[in-house]
């Protein structure tokens, strides 16, 4: 019977995954989406393979008294599953994803979930794709230290600040450098030494909100440790464009501008960027991928289901319902509004150009209608998995990281083009 209530969280806890109600004022993630092609597909395979660890959350004790702490004051945590063998040495940090807070009333709300409060968050997850065990899911990272770090500040893990009078803890940056610290005490520092025959490797990714903050965080990582250990980042559905909407405003810089103001960024932004233009500027990725010291792989789709749903056609933007259905389902869209996302594809490609120049970075831009690829086990490494030029996700992150190949550097051609896709579709 505990076998079984198990897999019942398991299930739960992988839909919770991909399903979160939008709310005005905040960006939490999407309206259930659901992928015909792979979800249904994906759940049973969970279903029949009940060694799927489920890795338990570790909240970091003594944080607060350094000032580390989620929206409503709790600890923050993450959750730990050891290396092994050749690969006890090595280390990839996920952080985890799930939009922002950009106003008092959406910040106040978000401290009654798991993205803004410890006291929700699940007390174990299912670590699937980027982060499984298994070599046959996840062939180069399989037995490293996997840490997925919790998120619950509503800015990408920046920001230090607070709110008294509603008692609201701005406090990204310093659960960034108190988990860092952890992950060092609990063996990370080693990676810096030859304990093993094997070579130290590091790499921190994340997916959305939490691809954005390992762009804002790439060169600090890099700097925890020594020249003598590989440390690259990877940035999965975090290029996020200071697009035009379908009304012709701005939605995302809106928004993004009151992340800025209300938990006070100015100071924790780049430096480099904030020297020439606005501190919400400097909180777009395009304007600070191409000054990254540290390798970076880029992996998104052109088509960004996210930025689709959030950006280019909110409620806001689009009244009357005339975007609705298209923004559903790409299917139901009408030639007009397919071009609209052309134009958006095309502000993807210029906006990596210069990043892709750089003979260390990687990139990986496909034609799907679709948000994170890494961590779910149907688009990283699966038999249909999608495909660009050939490779696949997992196996094109994997060349670029350890140098098996040259110019790891893919863009798809232009829907409807890409067959592959797993194309997520909102009900």
């Amino acid at each position: 019977m505990r076998s079984v209530l198990l897999w019942i969280a398991v299930v739960v806890c992988l839909l919770c995954s991909v399903a979160a109600v939008i709310r005005s004022g905040s960006s939490d993630g999407f309206r259930k989406p659901r992928d015909t092609k792979t979800v249904i597909p994906f759940l049973e395979y969970k279903l029949m393979a009940p060694s799927v660890p489920m890795v338990p959350l570790t909240l970091i004790q003594g944080a607060d008294s350094k000032g580390a702490m989620c929206l409503d004051g709790t600890l923050p945590g993450y959750h730990l599953d050891r290396g092994f063998g050749s690969g006890a040495n090595n280390w990839l940090i996920q952080l985890e994803g799930g939009g922002w807070c950009n106003n008092h009333r959406s910040c106040v709300y978000r401290k009654t979930s798991r993205r803004g409060s410890s006291k929700f968050m699940e007390k174990a997850l299912a670590f699937t794709g980027i982060l499984s065990n298994k070599s046959e899911e996840n062939p180069d990272f399989f037995n490293w230290n996997r840490i997925k770090l919790r998120y619950c500040d509503g800015a990408s893990f920046s920001g230090d600040s607070q709110d008294e009078s509603s008692q609201l803890f701005y406090r990204g940056q310093r659960i960034w450098q108190v988990a860092m610290e952890e992950f060092m005490s609990l063996g990370m520092k080693q990676a810096n030494q030859s304990i093993s025959e094997y070579s130290s490797h590091a790499l921190l990714s994340g997916c959305s909100a939490g691809g954005l903050a390992s762009i804002l965080h790439c060169d600090e990582f890099r700097e925890l440790l020594p020249s003598s250990t590989k440390v690259k980042c990877l940035s999965d559905a975090g290029m996020f464009l200071d697009a035009v909407d379908v009304s012709g405003g701005h939605s995302l810089r809106n928004m993004f501008q009151g992340v800025v103001t209300v938990q006070n960024l100015q100071k924790d932004l780049s430096s480099t960027c904030t020297n020439h233009l606005d501190p919400t500027s400097c909180f777009f990725p395009q304007n600070l991928v191409s000054d990254i010291k540290t390798p970076m792989f880029l992996l998104n789709t052109a088509y960004d289901s996210w930025q689709i749903q959030e950006s280019l056609a909110p409620p806001t933007a689009a009244p009357g319902g005339i975007w609705k259905a298209c923004k559903s389902d790409h299917s139901r869209c009408n030639s007009s509004q397919i071009q609209f996302f052309q134009e958006f594809r095309t502000q993807m490609v210029l906006a990596v150009n210069s990043f892709s120049n750089s003979d260390q970075n990687g990139l990986y831009i496909n034609s799907c209608f679709a948000h994170c690829q890494t961590e779910r086990q149907d688009t990283w490494f699966a038999q249909d998995s999608p495909q660009l030029n050939g490779k696949r996700v997992v196996e094109s992150v994997g060349d670029w990281y350890f140098d098996r190949a040259k110019n790891v550097k893919a863009i798809d051609c232009p829907y409807p083009c890409d067959t592959t896709c797993h194309n997520l579709i909102f009900d």
